[in-house]
């Protein structure tokens, strides 16, 4: 890894927090994206253009996947991969909450080494770079040493805990949500809460970045099958996401149904 591709994510990060908190102020044009998923913005648009004009003039030899840039191919032959969400939470933008944010990343041979997760409103900003760890406003983060399953917090959507992604019974937790995937990997890597866990295909670009913040914090990290998780696919998806100190991690993934 480049020892200043994280200072570029940073940089990119503040001047897409810029254009997004104009159109926050602003208001900004919204409609559905075809086929179901889900709405889009001006602002993650103008966000899109901002963050690939300022990456990838800094590194033209690096691959490019965004959610909002129809999928190029050619990334798959790059040895680095810029991993873009302009905004994860698009629904909570559009709603003016501050639970939004910019999730940028790069991913080198299929791992994430540099990572920044940016919620321009609160303005906090998580950071990592692989073996240098993970901040939240350059103040070094750590996760929750927490290794009891039964009550603890964790980050994850109400059908999660259906019975059948279960071995034996529904493990007796504390449920958190926020709307911003992205956000909530970052708040398990702050120590706010002790684990995240959702259980469907995942896209990249909402959580890459966090994944290496999760690492870098102390977390272990997979696959809801408790696999190692690997960017820049083929088809942009991960199953699911486990994160949580190894204790807890460890009970996690032996928990749920196989």
């Amino acid at each position: 890894m480049p020892a200043t591709d994280l200072t570029l994510l940073v940089a990119a990060a503040h001047a897409a927090g810029e254009v997004a908190l104009r159109f926050a102020r602003d208001g900004a044009k919204s409609w559905e994206k075809p086929g179901g998923q889900g709405p889009v913005t001006e602002a993650d648009i103008a966000v899109n253009e901002t963050l690939e004009q300022a990456l990838r003039a800094a590194r033209p030899d690096y691959g490019w996947l965004s959610e909002e840039t129809e999928d190029d191919p050619a990334r798959l032959s790059a040895d680095r991969v810029f991993i873009i969400d302009p905004i994860d939470g698009t629904r909570s933008f559009m709603q003016g909450s501050e639970h939004w944010a910019h999730s940028i990343a790069v991913a080198e041979h299929g791992r994430i080494t540099a990572a920044v997760v940016f919620l321009p409103k609160p303005g906090k900003l998580y950071a990592a770079a692989a073996g240098q760890g993970a901040t939240l406003n350059n103040t070094p983060l750590r996760v929750s040493p927490r290794d009891d399953l039964t009550g603890a917090s964790v980050v994850l959507t109400k059908p999660a805990l259906a019975p059948q992604h279960w071995r034996a019974a529904v493990p007796q937790v504390e449920r958190v949500y926020r709307p911003s995937l992205a956000y909530r990997l970052s708040l398990v890597a702050e120590g706010r809460f002790d684990a995240v866990l959702t259980l469907r295909k995942s896209w990249e670009w909402d959580v890459a970045a966090g994944e290496l913040i999760l690492r870098e914090a102390g977390a272990a990290t997979s696959d809801r099958r408790g696999g190692l998780l690997r960017f820049n696919n083929p088809v942009p998806q991960v199953e699911g996401v486990v994160a949580a100190n190894p204790v807890l991690h460890a009970r996690l993934t032996g928990a749920l149904a196989p």
